[in-house]
């Protein structure tokens, strides 16, 4: 099978979850032998690092790219609004990809073009008329949903108006696209039982994020520490992790400090703002980018995860559940992940509750361990890529007969 991937970032380095999750997605059908090439958007957040790929996936994936200017400029978002265009989709329209997509389909024919976000659907019209390949498109998030729980999340008004102007925009999108394609995929259940109301007469799938639990291996079972830390991990540019880590930190870190003087509290992840960097929050550090995360995860006994807004599923939940951390996370940070609360993870959404599960993780260890143990068995279920990509294989397929 013949597969064309259009990605709104470079998947390579894997620097946040929509990276990993379309890395994965590459990874699987080159192992099951398809024939993929990869064509990125490139932009200022995430430009091309061209080291970061390996020879073998640049040669097997002919992987190319087209640099976008998505900086924001006012009067183009105060034009979109009047046009009833979402700005955040329009952005990623440029003249450039529309050049490298029409050459590259007037010379190479596809069984499959595979749009990963809704950020590439500007290219439909150069996709439908260069090509007889069937379109799917991935939906990695509600994206309006996004922008709705961050406006009721503000205090800010003029904030807030922008976050709900910005949320029609993209729910008009999004009720609305999927009747454009010939199938789409979720990431979570919650995701699908959406848009199946949308586009009823579109073929979809849930397609979990998947990843190989070779890559997750560990030398020994789950010990607590005698000096158990806490910690965090994700791209700090997405406005839902920083709004959750803001929050924590206001919120919630003054209680667990009070009540565990000597717990410690380290935040990671590539974008962190300065006014995150300048707190004096005691017993917090942030580290920014690390070279392995991993390993980072690996030297904490507690995952946190307090979102407050957000869709689809949380990368960095999953990886840390395969790598046996405990995860603390919030009902919204849990959505979309077959879960069951203090048997997989630990749910927790007042300052109250965090702190009665740190309580309870530090004064009983053994349930962490259990708790690691559940982690680790139901990410080997539920999010084994060798199984997610026959199941993406057999949805194609299903596309492709209809």
């Amino acid at each position: 099978m013949k597969v064309l991937q259009l990605c709104h970032k470079p998947p390579l380095p894997q620097v946040d979850g929509g990276c990993i999750a379309m890395h994965n997605i590459t990874r699987g059908l080159l192992e099951s032998g398809q024939e993929v090439r990869v064509v990125a958007v490139e932009t200022q957040k995430h430009p091309v690092k061209i080291d970061a790929f390996p020879a073998d996936y640049l040669q097997k994936t002919r992987f190319e790219s087209a640099f976008i200017d998505t900086t924001p400029h006012i009067m183009d978002g105060i034009r979109s609004v009047f046009m009833r265009k979402s700005y955040h989709i329009e952005r990623f329209n440029a003249k450039d990809m529309v050049s490298k997509l029409e050459h590259i389909l007037k010379h190479e024919t596809y069984d499959i073009i595979h749009l990963e976000s809704i950020y590439v659907t500007p290219y439909l019209d150069v996709i439908r008329k260069y090509s007889k390949a069937k379109v799917v498109i991935r939906m990695h998030n509600i994206e309006h949903q996004i922008w709705e729980r961050l406006a009721d999340n503000e205090s800010n008004p003029m904030m807030k108006m922008v976050y709900r102007i910005n949320k029609k925009q993209l729910e008009r999108v999004e009720n609305t696209i999927l009747n454009k394609t010939d199938g789409y995929m979720t990431i979570s259940d919650p995701d699908f039982q959406y848009f199946q109301k949308t586009a009823p007469a579109v073929p979809g799938v849930v397609i979990p994020f998947g990843i190989d639990m070779e890559n997750y291996e560990l030398e020994d079972d789950y010990i607590a520490s005698d000096k158990p830390s806490l910690c965090h991990i994700g791209s700090m540019n997405w406005s839902p992790n920083l709004e959750g880590i803001e929050w924590f930190l206001d919120e919630v870190w003054p209680l667990i400090h009070e009540a565990h003087p000597d717990l410690e509290f380290t935040v990671a992840g590539h974008g962190t703002p300065d006014k995150l960097l300048r707190r004096q929050d005691p017993n917090v550090r942030f580290v920014g980018a690390v070279p392995n995360a991993n390993e980072f995860m690996l030297d904490h006994d507690m995952m946190i995860v307090p979102l407050l807004s957000g869709s689809g599923v949380r990368v960095k939940i999953v990886e840390a559940m395969a790598l046996g951390r405990v995860v603390i996370t919030t009902t919204v940070g849990a959505e979309g992940l077959a879960v069951e609360n203090g048997k997989h993870l630990f749910i927790a959404d007042t300052p109250e509750e965090f702190l009665s599960v740190i309580d309870k993780c530090i004064q009983t260890p053994d349930i962490c361990s259990i708790i690691s143990e559940n982690a680790r068995d139901f990410i080997s279920m539920h999010h084994n890529n060798e199984l997610i990509t026959q199941k993406l294989l057999d949805f194609y397929q299903q596309v492709l007969d209809k």
